[in-house]
This record gives structure tokens, sequence and C-alpha cells, in this order.
């Protein structure tokens, strides 16, 4: 799957941070994770605290299983550290 159209943000506040993973193609939806304590590096593919998809008058939810998990697999990847010469972060490889 292509993990170009996710997107992670975070937010600092009184309670600490908050992580966010938006699918910012159809269908968009975005996901609240915290980091899973349990994980071996403490982080790993978080633990869903909201999902927030838009309203339809069909209910046709299901055509955002299968992004669900793949928004994991990037919140995980996300934390990772980019391989050298890769071009990760904000300068260039």
């Amino acid at each position: 799957m292509n993990t170009s159209s996710f997107l992670r943000v975070e937010r600092e506040g009184r309670d600490g941070s908050r992580h966010y993973v938006v699918h910012t193609h159809d269908p968009k939806f975005s996901l609240e994770l915290t980091p899973d304590a349990a994980a071996p590096d403490k982080i790993g593919q978080g633990v869903i605290k909201r999902i927030a998809v838009p309203n339809s008058w069909a209910g046709d939810y299901t055509k955002y299983s299968k992004y669900i998990g793949a928004a994991q697999e990037f919140f995980a990847a996300s934390f990772q550290k980019p391989e050298p010469g890769t071009g990760g972060g904000r300068g260039r490889g």
C-alpha cells in the first residue's frame, strides 16, 4: 500500500503529546493513536484511541478497514530513523 497518502501529526498539550495519522486521499479519515507501552520499542503500531470518518448516509464504513492496518504500520515506521542517503527528514539525501 502506498504510504505517501498518510501524514502523521503530533500535537503537544497539557496532557502530553497526541498522535494522529491522517489518510489524505479517498477514503479520507484520521486515527488518534497512542504509543504502545507494551511493545519492545515502547511505540509499536500504536493503540487506536479514536477513528474519525466522514458521515455517510449509506453507512459504507467497510472501505476504511483495509486502510486502518496500513495507517498503524505508517505510524510505527514514522518513528524510525531514515536510512543514510534515503533523503529522510527535511533535507535532501
